[in-house]
């Protein structure tokens, strides 16, 4: 079983976000909320909201399928952090110049499976 959960335009730089994103890649969704508690970094917000709502997605499934759910089987298989566009804002500074500031944004995408679909995936 697969799920996924989506965050755009969010207002943090994709550098600062992947710094985050990095430390959850490839661990167990729950271990991954832990640790993103308590994380010092102000994008670790957005990227907690952004597992619990995968792993809401991934229940809303089983669910639909039928099929029996554990939130500790779930892991996370790909997260990444894409750049979104950038809002261009101005700066006065001496002598009439004005200097541009880029406002960044990302595009974060998280991909949680369990034990099941990693098997069949490598049987088929």
């Amino acid at each position: 079983m697969e799920a996924k959960a989506k965050a755009r335009f969010l207002r943090v730089t994709p550098m600062k976000a992947r710094r985050v994103v990095d430390l959850v890649r490839g661990q167990q969704a729950t271990e991954a909320l832990a640790m993103l508690k308590f994380v010092p970094q102000a994008a670790s917000e957005p990227v907690y909201k952004l597992v619990a709502s995968g792993i809401s997605n991934a229940r809303q499934e089983a669910d639909k399928l039928g099929v029996a759910f554990n939130e500790d089987d779930l892991v996370i298989s790909e997260i990444y952090v894409d750049e979104g566009p950038t809002m261009k804002r101005f700066r006065p500074r001496a002598q009439g110049r004005a200097h541009r500031i880029d406002k960044r944004t990302s595009h974060i995408t998280v991909v949680l499976t369990d034990g099941s679909d990693a098997d069949g995936k490598e049987n088929a």
